[in-house]
């Protein structure tokens, strides 16, 4: 699964971009999105989150809602990284983890998103190119037998949760 951090504020024009922190709005759509990974089971083992102070503070108002207590590894190499980063640090996952939350930054979650997702799925590749805003949601799933195999467009797109398309 990829989380996008939720919206963060930009209140402070001095704070360097590594440690803002979440805005208001994006407090709520925190919270929404654990929601809804609460409502479809959601429990993985692992989650990879980047070290930024907007990833971490996402991350601490979606593990409330899941139904698992995950390792948690905070991760300075996944601050800002581009898609190719981030499938390599999927593919370093041991592979008795049967499932990961990986919290990041565009454009690198987007990109993995679309690289991720079959071509066939053309609808749904279409809303993943159009948009990845914060706090939205991918969710893979993939037959590979081990994370060091897991390849782009050799995924099935289980879901794709964006805040503006849940309901207060």
């Amino acid at each position: 699964m990829l989380l996008r951090h939720a919206k963060s504020s930009w209140d402070d024009p001095l704070l360097d971009d590594f440690d803002r922190p979440l805005a208001k709005r994006g407090r709520k759509a925190a919270k929404q999105a654990g929601q809804w990974l609460k409502r479809h089971g959601v429990a993985p083992a692992l989650i990879l989150c980047s070290a930024s102070a907007r990833t971490r503070e996402t991350l601490d108002l979606v593990l409330p809602a899941l139904r698992s207590e995950p390792q948690i590894a905070y991760e300075r190499r996944l601050y800002l990284a581009d898609a190719d980063d981030l499938l390599a640090r999927l593919q370093e996952i041991a592979d008795e983890v049967p499932s990961v939350l990986l919290i990041g930054h565009n454009p690198g979650m987007q990109d993995l998103a679309l690289a991720l997702a079959p071509t066939r799925m053309r609808r749904e590749r279409r809303r993943l190119a159009e948009k990845f805003p914060t706090a939205a949601v991918a969710w893979f799933r993939s037959g590979a037998k081990s994370w060091s195999d897991i390849r782009p467009n050799e995924t099935e797109l289980v879901a794709y949760m964006r805040p503006a398309d849940l309901k207060d």
